[in-house]
């Protein structure tokens, strides 16, 4: 059995510690320095975590014909590939707002499949815990990944580094606003509707964005931060997801 949130091995909690150790991955033997480990020593590394929820993200983003990357996001979120928390998370930021905008420019499927797995690339360059360690939200570096690829940007380009790196800064400030632990389901949904945005205003391409519907993973969240949070179900009924639950939900 794999579990949802915690540590995959055990379901526990996993602890964080300002100075890395040495471990070894449960599943594939290699063998790393980390600051995340749960009680018990278990430590699974980053390629064996996102493993599935990467292939699955990949296959559903250049595939779908989803023009809401909330939309998107959300049904991919409910799989039970994709954790509660994990670097996935870095990954399916851009994926959905490449889908989207692809679907609003009218761009053909197959640029958008090399596009997603350019951006798969570039998003495993952002480990995991990189919001409290580094400084930066992987969501936010995934809104930037999204530019990056559609602007065509380089590190000596001009307007095209500009515009990755500001939507960049314009998420991080979204999320860091918000305050809290972290919440990878609540800072992807912040950085896309902020991405979402930030491309209306500089490219005049409209981006469907529906409404966020209420939190569904509330309970799977050990530092929810609750009525603080935007996305809250409040006294709303909503069902409440579960590994076992979401493990009815498919993506194309």
């Amino acid at each position: 059995m794999e579990y949802g949130t915690g540590c995959l091995v055990c379901g526990d909690e996993i602890i964080y510690s300002a100075a890395a150790a040495t471990f070894t991955c449960f599943y594939c033997g290699v063998t790393k320095e980390t600051n995340a480990s749960c009680r018990m020593g278990h430590f699974v590394c980053d390629a064996c975590h996102n493993a599935g929820a990467c292939d699955l993200i990949e296959r559903c983003c250049s595939n779908t014909d989803c023009v809401s990357p909330v939309a998107l996001a959300m049904t991919l979120m409910k799989n039970p590939a994709v954790k509660m928390h994990g670097p996935e998370h870095h990954f399916l930021v851009p994926a959905v707002l490449l889908t989207a905008f692809h679907a609003a420019t009218n761009a053909g499927k197959g640029t958008l499949a090399e596009r997603v797995r350019e951006a798969r690339k570039r998003a495993d360059d952002v480990k995991g815990g990189f919001c409290g360690f580094q400084g930066a939200c992987g969501a936010a570096i995934g809104a930037g990944i999204f530019m990056s690829i559609v602007s065509g940007a380089t590190p000596l380009s001009d307007r095209e580094r500009k515009l990755s790196n500001l939507i960049t800064a314009e998420c991080l400030l979204a999320i860091a606003e918000n305050g809290g632990a972290r919440c990878c389901k609540r800072e992807t949904l912040r950085a896309i509707i902020t991405g979402a945005a930030f491309v209306q205003r500089e490219f005049g391409v409209d981006i469907l964005v529906d409404p966020v519907p209420p939190c569904c993973f509330t309970n799977m969240n050990r530092e929810c931060l609750r009525e603080r949070c935007g996305f809250y179900p409040d006294a709303r009924e909503v069902e409440m997801i579960t590994p076992i639950q979401g493990a009815e939900i498919q993506c194309p």
